[in-house]
């Protein structure tokens, strides 16, 4: 698989994901709470994701992120991590305070 198939693939991943059927351009939008809601939206709504729904729209997320890589402007990125927050939050999965 070249770099060109291999882009080619994942951006129809992204496009036509069986799991979730994705609002047009969520991972450009730049408000965090807006993209996790669409995501969370999605998963719950979905009848042919293989994992619960928060699973499936982390998954998708970071999925976006990972192969995204360097072409990902840091400001489009430091929004998508801010979303996972959300995510959790949304999911009522908060990491735990680990301070004494």
């Amino acid at each position: 698989m070249n770099a060109s198939s291999s882009s080619n693939w994942s951006s129809k991943v992204t496009r036509d994901s069986h799991a979730l059927d994705l609002e047009a351009g969520v991972f450009t939008w730049k408000d965090a709470r807006k993209i996790a809601l669409s995501l969370k939206h999605s998963a719950d709504n979905s009848t042919r994701r293989k994992s619960d729904p928060f699973r499936s729209a982390m998954s998708m997320l970071v999925f976006y992120i990972n192969r995204a890589g360097k072409k990902l402007p840091e400001d489009q990125k430091s929004i998508l991590q801010q979303a996972k927050d959300e995510l959790r939050k949304l999911y009522g999965k908060e990491l735990m305070d680990q301070s004494p």
